[in-house]
């Protein structure tokens, strides 16, 4: 048959499909992050990503698969940057004679809320960062991923849940 020419799972395919699109892709990614290591990096990222999802991916969709995904991963460093440079900002200014042990129980919370949402599952951390971080509603959230406001709706709980169970008990 035919179609077992375009399994993404088979390293020729696949090895076909890298050749084909990482030079466009790391292209694109240095134009967002004006760094050849961070570009390479994500590039690196995304078809590994692709790779763990090769028998989910439709062949025909692959390009725009790693370019969603790509885009995603760079969304996903900027901003976890933010998040960082916010807490650096806040702390670097504070000087408010907060006791040691304040100081120590605030950034064990800030390493696991960080820990947290990295370990979130990909599509429950961006509509977690997507809400969170963008301040976009359900609604823009689920015309930008293509998906229902319900399935928005759920995957927010569901990561809401998972951060209410590792961090609640600080």
């Amino acid at each position: 048959m035919a179609k077992d020419n375009y399994n993404i799972c088979e390293s020729k395919t696949f090895e076909s499909i890298y050749n084909t699109h990482a030079k466009e892709v790391r292209r694109f990614l240095f134009f967002k992050t004006q760094s050849i290591d961070k570009a390479e990096d994500l590039l690196q990222e995304a078809f590994i990503k692709l790779w763990d999802n090769c028998s989910k991916v439709d062949f025909n969709k692959v390009k725009s698969y790693i370019y969603t995904v790509a885009n995603n991963l760079f969304l996903n460093d900027v901003k976890h940057l933010k998040v960082v440079q916010n807490y650096t900002k806040t702390h670097q200014n504070s000087s408010t004679g907060e006791s040691p042990e304040f100081i120590m129980l605030e950034k064990e919370f800030m390493y696991k809320l960080e820990r947290t949402i990295a370990n979130l599952p990909e599509k429950q951390r961006e509509v977690f960062l997507l809400n969170r971080i963008e301040k976009k509603k359900y609604k823009e959230i689920a015309s930008q991923l293509d998906i229902s406001v319900k399935a928005v709706e759920k995957r927010m709980h569901q990561a809401l849940l998972v951060m209410r169970k590792e961090i609640g008990n600080i």
